[in-house]
């Protein structure tokens, strides 16, 4: 590598460490670094340059307040106080134990080819029931329904879906008419029987040919899709089971832990002494 090219590498890399921890603010000569407030940010996953303008401000603000109230408390003698250092050491105990266990959390990993083995050997787990994608017009009495009926039987295969949206926008009562009447996907024991057993009895494309009476009015159905009883298929359960078998194995790790220095440790516990 050139003298040239060597002290262009060392003035960028000088550059993005002081970009890293940009100071934004100092009280009295204690710096507070852009670092400083994402360390504090990363628990909630966000991030200062994240925040808009105002919002940034407004934490800058809060973080200065509080170096000043730590520079009055110090000055009253806080930490000389017994139960500030009790607090303390609570609070380094719980910090100490976090950060290890992050750690830990880090070293869990686990493969596809151990998640899919996982999927292979629990199938059960990923059965799915059948599903209906359905839209519904409510109306208030059973002429009106069936008026509707009448009007959607006329038009042709082609266009009734269209047709469907357009008087469930104009006629609907219910709060799904300003979208077509659409339901979304849905399975057995999420509507009321009544509409339950008349839209599952429904084939792809299908109406119902009379009006469905519930306690909400009349209804006339759509079926728009159907999705047969089955199972998940892997990649679309991976995720979820990559991370059921992470909390698992890390759950056993701390465990193991525990119970190995147990082992070893001189414990005395007066509320499982023998009386």
């Amino acid at each position: 590598m050139s003298l040239l090219k060597s002290t262009i590498l060392t003035s960028a890399l000088l550059v993005a460490s002081v970009n890293a921890s940009e100071v934004l603010a100092t009280v009295n000569g204690t710096p507070i670094s852009k670092e400083d407030i994402n360390t504090i940010l990363k628990a909630q996953g966000g991030s200062f340059d994240k925040l808009n303008k105002d919002q940034q401000k407004q934490l800058l603000d809060k973080l200065i307040e509080r170096e000043l109230l730590a520079e009055v408390a110090k000055k009253a003698g806080v930490e000389k106080d017994e139960n500030f250092n009790k607090a303390l050491e609570n609070f380094r105990k719980d910090l100490v134990i976090k950060t290890w266990m992050d750690k830990v959390y880090k070293r869990t990993l686990i493969s596809d080819s151990e998640a899919n083995k996982y999927y292979q050997d629990n199938k059960d787990q990923f059965k799915q029931p059948e599903k209906i994608h359905a839209r519904h017009i409510l109306v208030k009495s059973e002429k009106e329904a069936n008026d509707i009926i009448k009007t959607l039987k006329a038009t042709k295969a082609n266009e009734l879906k269209d047709k469907f949206i357009a008087l469930a926008k104009e006629k609907s009562t219910g709060p799904s008419g300003k979208n077509g009447g659409d339901l979304g996907f849905f399975g057995k024991g999420q509507m009321v029987p009544a509409f339950q057993d008349a839209a599952f009895a429904l084939k792809k494309g299908e109406i119902t040919t009379k009006p469905v009476k519930t306690q909400f009015g009349y209804h006339v159905i759509y079926l728009e899709d159907k999705k047969p009883e089955g199972t998940a298929e892997f990649a679309k359960v991976k995720d979820k089971i990559i991370a059921k078998m992470r909390q698992e194995q890390f759950s056993k790790a701390v465990k193991d832990a525990i119970d190995s220095s147990k082992e070893k440790a001189k414990i005395t516990n007066t509320l499982n002494s023998s009386k």
